[in-house]
């Protein structure tokens, strides 16, 4: 029996690859039609074992006409040594990679090294990353057999089938005929001319099989789910405005699925559907359904437009259990130039509306995006539209930065726009007519101090007090990435205590700076509290003990925190009537007070207030510890 092996490396260990489980799925159900047709034809059941499962996981009956499918999950993370040793340990007879811009170069590095161990072995590549050049891949990389170009199910189904007929056969010659008759593929034929396929039509979601009957390979795992494939929009950098065609899996299908995930109280479904309510009936449907049927822990992840919700998906939005779902909401650019020349349909005034509006739920993770390198955009216009969105109070902002993609607009109209971009994947930009590599250099910098001190929700009190101090909150971070690297702080994998280090140290150095007492970076702590104002540092040093306690019950301290000596005898004494009639600390019957003392926090603030911090109970959103002030119970 022929042995193919479905091959992803993806970029963490969490994420899973949607794509090739639903390539396995549709090959054994066309392998189960298949064997149907023939056990009609001939009127006897075949008894030949191979590589196909039913729902349950068993072994069915299945004719020598379909090979053995496979799967191979990876991360760019590990050893190309150990994936290739993997591989060979296999001993497939097909590989199919899985290619991405995050994956393609690691791939084609195992590609480079797995002919010369698998010399009988044949190569096939697919996904986003090859299918816009095929022929020119081909061209180069002489070791790969072809390329599955655009959705791959069918094709991939009608490809394995070949191999098992033909490829341990003896037959030569046998893919010029065989593999010209499957729509989507480029290959190499006997003599080493590459023919290209016409294209393969677009499937019906609904002929898709579910690939996720066993969930064994997904523990502590994102699960990836699509139940629609296009988008109606036109974005020139997005390769999913090229196919507008956009389709919808059948309704039951897609609650009966979700009802699955919802049994089995998966973490995370993420949905890939590229605008998840472009279609309002669709999203309602799904929405109602996880709200009527919500377990408690199962988060679904969806990417919407904002500005198309309506009254009455807001009020059915408004009423989701905090932590149940969260959206993803691509903003890009508040450049109204910019927005008009990528071909983005968006009512910008209207998606601040919406945005504030579920902000005021309280129960909605928002996670929008910035892209940096669009046209029109400079370094001014970026922090415009940067402060614009930090101004919408998102839970998480994403300062992404353009890749020019294969078969995009962007592409297209690359030397127009002056788009200079890293050769290899991912492609992304260097410069534009409007932005130069230095500026791009520093929008670099503010990612980071975003990523760290505002997408972390560690030091939300602090920032937000912070960026007072500031014209905007663009000027902060851009003030905090120069700090970094005049300190030669960045590129260092700092403790979470060092990070609160360095903010305050960043805070004392501003105040020196603002009052002009000194010109120069202040690395001494003692030297900045005698130089800058006293009372702004009290506070902030109060905004950063809040932060640092709100996430954990940090045992460490840092080097600025205040001594708690002379509260230590009322701080006892209230763990002790805690423990023996709890006021705040719900949830910690059966210990005394010396282990409660433990497990919460109570902490002494220079502007008098003693807060306590309760760990066991969190908010669902941003995971802080309740907090309460007990001043007046000391």
């Amino acid at each position: 029996m022929t042995r193919i092996l479905l091959a992803a490396v993806n970029a963490k260990y969490i994420h899973s690859n949607l794509g090739i489980y639903s390539l396995k799925a549709y090959a054994q159900e066309y392998a189960k039609a298949r064997l149907a047709e023939r056990e009609t034809e001939c009127g006897i059941e075949c008894e030949t074992k191979c590589g196909i499962e039913c729902e349950a996981g068993q072994k069915m009956h299945e004719c020598s006409a379909f090979p053995e499918i496979l799967i191979g999950e990876y991360t760019i993370n590990q050893q190309t040594e150990q994936i290739l040793r993997d591989i060979y340990e296999k001993k497939p007879d097909m590989v199919g990679f899985s290619c991405y811009i995050w994956n393609i170069s690691y791939v084609m590095e195992l590609v480079g090294d797995l002919h010369k161990v698998l010399a009988h072995t044949d190569i096939w590549l697919g996904g986003p990353e090859v299918s816009y050049d095929a022929v020119k891949l081909l061209q180069s990389e002489k070791q790969v057999c072809g390329i599955m170009c655009g959705e791959g199910e069918e094709m991939f189904a009608r490809l394995a089938e070949c191999y098992e007929k033909y490829f341990k056969s003896g037959k030569e010659n046998w893919k010029d005929a065989a593999l010209a008759e499957i729509p989507g593929l480029v290959f190499r034929d006997s003599r080493g001319n590459i023919i290209e396929n016409p294209p393969q039509s677009c499937l019906d979601m609904s002929r898709i099989p579910f690939s996720y009957h066993n969930l064994r390979d997904f523990e502590n795992r994102i699960i990836y789910y699509e139940s629609s494939r296009g988008c109606p929009f036109s974005c020139s950098y997005c390769l999913s405005s090229i196919d507008k065609r956009v389709r919808f899996r059948d309704m039951a299908l897609v609650l009966r699925e979700l009802d699955f995930f919802l049994e089995k109280k998966v973490p995370q479904v993420k949905f890939v559907d590229r605008t998840f309510n472009c279609r309002k009936s669709h999203a309602m449907a799904i929405w109602r359904h996880i709200l009527e049927h919500d377990n408690g822990i199962t988060n679904f992840h969806f990417e919407i437009s904002a500005d198309l919700l309506d009254e009455e998906e807001l009020e059915l939005l408004e009423k989701m259990r905090p932590g149940l779902v969260q959206l993803e909401i691509g903003v890009q650019s508040t450049n109204p130039d910019t927005i008009r020349e990528i071909h983005r349909t968006m009512n910008l005034e209207r998606l601040k509306a919406v945005v504030k509006r579920i902000n005021a739920f309280h129960n909605i993770h928002q996670h929008l995006d910035l892209i940096a390198g669009l046209p029109f955009e400079g370094i001014e216009s970026f922090a415009r539209s940067f402060d614009e969105v930090y101004g919408m109070e998102p839970e998480q902002l994403q300062l992404g930065f353009l890749k020019v993609l294969k078969g995009s607009a962007m592409m297209e109209r690359k030397d127009e726009y002056g788009i200079l971009y890293q050769e290899r994947p991912p492609y992304e930009v260097l410069s534009t007519k409007w932005l130069s590599y230095d500026e791009i250099l520093r929008l670099k910098g503010i990612e980071d101090m975003v990523e760290v001190y505002y997408n972390s929700h560690q030091f939300e009190g602090t920032m937000r007090r912070l960026e007072q101090e500031f014209s905007g909150p663009f000027a902060m971070y851009d003030e905090m990435a120069a700090f970094y690297k005049r300190n030669h702080l960045t590129g260092i994998s700092h403790s979470r205590l060092a990070r609160f280090e360095i903010l305050y140290r960043f805070i004392c150095e501003h105040f020196a700076r603002k009052d002009s007492i000194c010109e120069q970076s202040i690395c001494e702590q003692v030297r900045c509290n005698k130089m800058a104002d006293e009372a702004a540092l009290s506070a902030f040093r109060d905004c950063l003990m809040v932060d640092l306690y709100l996430r954990e019950n940090a045992k460490s301290r840092p080097s600025f925190a205040s001594e708690r000596g002379r509260w230590k005898a009322q701080i006892r004494d209230f763990f002790i009537r805690e423990a023996e009639n709890p006021k705040y600390l719900r949830g910690y019957e059966g210990y005394d007070s010396k282990q409660v003392a433990k497990m919460a926090h109570a902490e002494v603030l220079e502007d008098g207030r003693v807060l306590l911090f309760d760990y066991k109970n969190r908010d669902a959103l941003n995971y802080n510890a309740a907090c309460w002030n007990i001043t007046s119970e000391l």
